[in-house]
């Protein structure tokens, strides 16, 4: 695993936690409402992984952005599809999207150990 992903996993997997020892209900149902809506359905988990990183890279969320570049990952993306999915963002993004479309694709690289 690379540094930037270990990093990452390592400091949300720890901010998760500590949200869960103190989180109402309400925050709860929230998690979990991410968590479902991302599972199999009338669309399948890779295409909602891809809608996920559109939208992270349109909204600049450099978290998520690296969340669902892991989950496009798992998902079985390939590196054609993933450039696809780089360039509807930046296109639906405009310009504002490339210091992220950046990070995303050193995440990505790191992903598959380029």
């Amino acid at each position: 695993m690379g540094k930037l992903i270990g990093e990452f996993e390592a400091y949300r997997s720890k901010m998760n936690d500590r949200i869960m020892e103190t989180a109402n209900t309400n925050i709860k149902r929230f998690f979990a409402l991410d968590t479902t809506s991302y599972a199999e359905g009338a669309l399948n988990v890779k295409t909602k992984e891809m809608l996920g990183l559109v939208a992270s890279m349109v909204l600049r969320c450099d978290d998520c952005i690296k969340y669902h570049l892991g989950k496009c990952h798992e998902a079985g993306v390939n590196s054609d599809e993933m450039n696809e999915v780089f360039m509807i963002a930046n296109l639906v993004g405009g310009s504002i999207v490339i210091p992220h479309y950046r990070r995303a694709v050193e995440y990505w690289d790191e992903l598959n150990d380029v």
